[in-house]
């Protein structure tokens, strides 16, 4: 069993539950489940959801060791780009589900994490060990996974309070004539179509920034920071600017959605990462190369766009790491 012991800090208070999923790094659902499990304190007493603490309180969360939840282990090729004794970060390929739900309950990233001789931190749940953030199945690029509830926790709550920092290569639809911009607009379910996200007033905040890398005839290539971490939000914003990113057959339309010759896949590539080492606190850099069904059609474009040489991807992005 992991302890988790949380102050609320001056300024605060509140509802138990959202103190203990914004401080420990859980989800909400998780928090209440625990919470009617009696496993959340406040000073000591057990508190419900909707207990009000005030700030200084000292919330304690038990958060109970994995127990088996009969998803198979399989052999799946994985490309470890980084692992110390504490984090695992793959190289995830497109089309690969990261975590079973229904109508993937095999085939995911969590299968094969499990055939590996290693043990994953619990505190997400019994369906994902070790897991702390997802990409979509379509996005490539860099994914942290946790050898430990205790890394699992450090990671989840060093992305609650954004500390990690995530940059995508997306290639858009048009010109973007900002060199630089950030999108802040809530994101929530389309109200159209339930299936989408979508900009909406009462979305929860969202936070997107870029900085065009190369420019093509009819395409820009961008780095992207993920600041908030909502579900599509990249592809979202991007397409309520006017840009969708290219290949997405969910936000894109026309051009957008078909993308440049060669393009076979939605071009977006978790490529950089940043984190706090849960260990020592030492920052964490990796980068994960463009793969081939990306790097293909881009250079496609460049070999028709004769101009300024492209930036390799080894430079930097214009600020400093954080």
């Amino acid at each position: 069993m992991t302890e988790l012991r949380l102050v609320v800090p001056a300024g605060g208070g509140g509802r138990a539950d959202r103190f203990a999923a914004d401080l420990s790094g859980l989800s909400r659902s998780r928090v209440q489940r625990l919470i009617g499990e009696g496993r959340v304190t406040a000073d000591g007493r057990p508190v419900k959801a909707n207990t009000l603490v005030p700030a200084g309180a000292v919330l304690v969360i038990d958060v109970p060791p994995v127990v088996a939840a009969g998803i198979e282990p399989e052999a799946i090729p994985l490309d470890v780009v980084y692992e110390d004794g504490d984090v695992l970060v793959v190289d995830k390929p497109a089309g690969l589900v990261v975590h079973p739900s229904p109508g993937h309950w095999s085939g995911t990233l969590v299968n094969a994490l499990l055939a590996r001789d290693t043990v994953y931190g619990g505190i997400a749940g019994v369906e994902r060990p070790g897991i702390v953030h997802r990409l979509d199945r379509d996005t490539s690029g860099l994914l942290m996974v946790a050898k430990s509830d205790a890394a699992q926790a450090s990671l989840m709550a060093q992305l609650k309070a954004r500390r990690v920092k995530k940059t995508y290569l997306a290639l858009v639809q048009g010109s973007v004539q900002a060199a630089v911009g950030r999108v802040e607009a809530p994101i929530g379910r389309d109200p159209k179509n339930r299936m989408r996200m979508a900009v909406v007033p009462d979305g929860r905040p969202s936070v997107t920034g870029y900085r065009v890398r190369e420019r093509f005839a009819g395409w820009t290539l961008l780095e992207v920071d993920l600041v908030t971490g909502r579900t599509h939000q990249i592809r979202v914003h991007l397409a309520a600017l006017g840009h969708s990113v290219a290949g997405d057959a969910v936000y894109g339309t026309g051009t957008a959605r078909r993308g440049p010759e060669g393009l076979e896949r939605l071009f977006l590539h978790a490529w950089r990462l940043v984190f706090a080492s849960p260990a020592t606190g030492d920052l964490v850099r990796l980068e994960a190369p463009l793969p081939a069904a990306l790097e293909v059609p881009l250079a496609g474009l460049r070999a028709g766009a004769p101009g300024a040489p492209p930036r390799p991807l080894g430079a930097g992005g214009g600020e400093d790491e954080r």
